[in-house]
């Protein structure tokens, strides 16, 4: 009788730890982020989310690969550091199913000095770097595109490759590289196109220092605007609707401004 009580007791015991430690899951929130400025972003938010029950961890990521396979691994709840447009490449080549849950800010792309301080001085021959996936390298080329300095077919758009380039009266080269080590050459080429979180991590800031950058009511506003990505199924969870919702609060898109003067802008958008 001692032995089957001792044994319904650890039973209870363990069955008593097993549900505070799924209780405890549903409160904490696991998200991979870029450094700068999405880690930045996310700790500023801790205490708003421990305000509703909630405990936010953040592991920060170099890469654009590792932050989505730990998702939709189910390793992490969360990642923040993409826009819409690389999560659809991302899936349909990795065939990953994760989904935004909430497009959080913007950062303008923009063009910076390398060898050259001018847009002005473009000259033939000359080396642009550029990203070497799909969506960025896009983004790039539209934006070297508004500043004349090429022409893209009329319908290339957000899947623009420079295949799609109809004219080049500079006879620019194209140095195409992961997005993290573009700025690293820019004592190499004449100018670079940078990501915003690269350029932040570079100490740079598009509304002062680049020689160009998207307009902020552009289209290119909404269409890059970076998200809270998640596993389908997963976007309507409690703790990922308050951690969309810490991201959107008004008190957050003031700090944004303060913090980040212009090179990160909040998405005001749904």
């Amino acid at each position: 009788m001692n032995k089957l009580l001792t044994l319904a007791l650890t039973g209870a015991l363990l069955l008593g730890a097993t549900g505070c430690a799924s209780s405890s899951d549903d409160k904490t929130i696991t998200v991979a982020a870029s450094t700068t400025p999405h880690a930045i972003i996310l700790n500023h938010i801790k205490d708003d989310l421990k305000k509703e029950g909630y405990s936010l961890k953040v592991t920060e990521y170099t890469d654009y690969v590792q932050p989505n396979n730990v998702v939709e691994d189910g390793d992490f709840d969360a990642n923040y550091f993409q826009h819409t447009p690389y999560l659809d490449s991302f899936n349909k080549e990795h065939k990953t199913h994760l989904v935004s849950a909430g497009k959080i800010h913007y950062e303008p792309f923009g063009i910076y000095a390398g060898t050259k301080k001018d847009l002005k001085q473009i000259s033939k021959g000359d080396v642009i770097a550029i990203p070497n996936d799909t969506t960025n390298e896009a983004r790039a080329l539209l934006l070297l595109a508004d500043q004349g300095l090429i022409t893209l077919k009329k319908d290339a758009g957000i899947n623009a490759t420079i295949k799609d380039i109809t004219s080049n009266p500079h006879n620019i080269s194209f140095k195409e590289l992961e997005a993290a080590q573009i700025s690293r050459i820019n004592n190499e080429v004449a100018f670079v196109v940078l990501n915003g979180n690269y350029a932040l991590d570079a100490g740079y800031n598009a509304a002062t220092d680049a020689l160009a950058y998207e307009d902020s009511s552009s289209t290119a506003a909404s269409v890059y605007a970076n998200i809270i990505a998640v596993k389908k199924g997963n976007e309507k969870k409690a703790k990922i609707k308050a951690l969309v919702k810490a991201l959107k609060s008004d008190s957050l898109k003031n700090w944004l401004k303060t913090r980040f003067k212009g090179s990160v802008i909040a998405y005001d958008g749904k």
